[in-house]
C-alpha cells in the first residue's frame, strides 16, 4: 500500500471480532514502531509490551471503565492485543515520542488489513494502578504512556473523502 493511501485510510476501529492479527502482521506493525522518529535518538527510552492475556486485557478495560464512570462500558472495544507503549522519560518528548510510535504502528496496521485504534484513556487508567503495571513487567524506570488496540475486525479499510472538519489551518511565515 502507498503511504498517502495509508493515510487517508486510517481510522479508529473500535469494533473486533476477536480474532488477533497473525503473527507476520504484528511482526510487520512491531517492526513500524522502531521506524518511528524519535527525539535524540533515544531509541532506549521507549518499551512495547504487547498484551494478549484475556484477563489482564480484561482488568484494564475495568479500570479504564471505572476510570471513565460508567462501568459498563468496555473502552478497550474488545480487541484481543493492546500494544503498551511505555518509556521512561518525562514530559513533552516522551509524549511526543509515544505518539509517533503509535501512529507508525496505526498505519502498518492499515497496510495490513489489522484494526487499530489509539488508547489513551485506559492507558491512564492503567499507569493508575500498580497491580497492573507490575502485570506489564516493565524495566525498571517505565511508566505506561499510551497504547495501541489492535484486531483483526470486519470493518474495512477504503479510500475517504475528508470533510472540512478534518482540515487543520495553518499560514506561512516567510
Amino acid at each position: 500500500m502507498e503511504l498517502l493511501d495509508a493515510l487517508n485510510q486510517r481510522k479508529s476501529v473500535r469494533s473486533y471480532t476477536g480474532e488477533p492479527a497473525s503473527a507476520q502482521q504484528m511482526d510487520a506493525i512491531l517492526a513500524a514502531a522502531s521506524e518511528a522518529p524519535v527525539g535524540m535518538g533515544r531509541y532506549d527510552s521507549l518499551h512495547l509490551t504487547v498484551v494478549s492475556d484475556p484477563k489482564l486485557l480484561a482488568a484494564i478495560d475495568a479500570a479504564a471503565a471505572r476510570l471513565f464512570g460508567d462501568p459498563s462500558s468496555h473502552p478497550l472495544y474488545g480487541a484481543p492485543t493492546l500494544v503498551v507503549v511505555s518509556s521512561n522519560a518525562e514530559g513533552n518528548v516522551a509524549s511526543a515520542n509515544v505518539a509517533a510510535v503509535i501512529q507508525n504502528m496505526s498505519l502498518a496496521a492499515v497496510d495490513q488489513g489489522v484494526g487499530s485504534c489509539y488508547i489513551y484513556g485506559a492507558t491512564r487508567a492503567l499507569a493508575q494502578d500498580p497491580k497492573l503495571v507490575a502485570a506489564l513487567d516493565l524495566p525498571d524506570g517505565f511508566v505506561p504512556v499510551g497504547s495501541i488496540a489492535l484486531g483483526l475486525t470486519d470493518q474495512k479499510y477504503a479510500p475517504r473523502v475528508l470533510d472540512s472538519k478534518h482540515h487543520i489551518a495553518s499560514n506561512v511565515v516567510a
